[in-house]
């Protein structure tokens, strides 16, 4: 029994982060929320539009999935009072992030279908704001099985600084930048 209430708990964190990640990141309105500055929206104001949106979380369950996401995606403000998502926003939102300079070497973790595509155009946002990249091989292979037979893309990030683009790093360590040209990427041989 005390199996089956985890399990049933596993399912509930899980569903719940998929429903923030919807609010907070790509259909605020579906819990009749607004995203303030910097993507925060008031825990209270969350708690209050899921539950109008049929989706009743608690802010024990919240600080759970919070704390317990293992990609991070969800931050607290600094007094508990704010919450919003790291990165990986499609609606209109300044997350305040400063360029840094990126580590020599980043991974872009994709599935075996799209590298050619890829390796015509580039990396390319799509409909969020940044090109998700990561400093850990193991990561990029994780989000390329997420979509099928997984490739590992290495992108030649401080030659792209160097030339001018920017890069950002997100409070959860992902790194974040508009596009990456074909001539900064490179296929990761033996991996995936």
């Amino acid at each position: 029994m005390n199996n089956n209430n985890n399990n049933e708990q596993s399912k509930r964190i899980v569903s719940t982060s998929k429903f923030l990640s919807l609010v907070l990141r790509h259909e605020p309105g579906r819990a009749g929320l607004t995203l303030g500055e910097g993507g925060w929206v008031a825990v209270a104001d969350l708690l209050a539009g899921c539950e109008r949106a049929g989706k009743r979380i608690g802010p024990a369950l919240l600080r759970e999935v919070v704390a317990s996401n293992d990609k991070q995606r969800f931050a607290f403000s600094d007094d508990g009072l704010r919450i919003r998502a790291n990165q990986g926003h499609s609606v209109d939102v300044d997350l305040g992030l400063v360029p840094q300079v990126p580590p020599d070497r980043l991974y872009h973790g994709t599935a075996s279908r799209f590298l050619k595509s890829i390796l015509a155009q580039g990396l390319l946002r799509g409909s969020r704001h940044h090109v998700h990249l990561t400093e850990k091989q193991d990561v990029a292979v994780s989000v390329g099985t997420r979509h099928g037979v997984p490739v590992v893309l290495v992108v030649d990030a401080l030659r792209m600084q160097r030339d001018g683009h920017a890069f950002y790093r997100s409070d959860n360590g992902v790194w974040l930048t508009d596009r990456v040209g074909v001539e900064y990427l490179a296929q990761l041989e033996g991996k995936a």
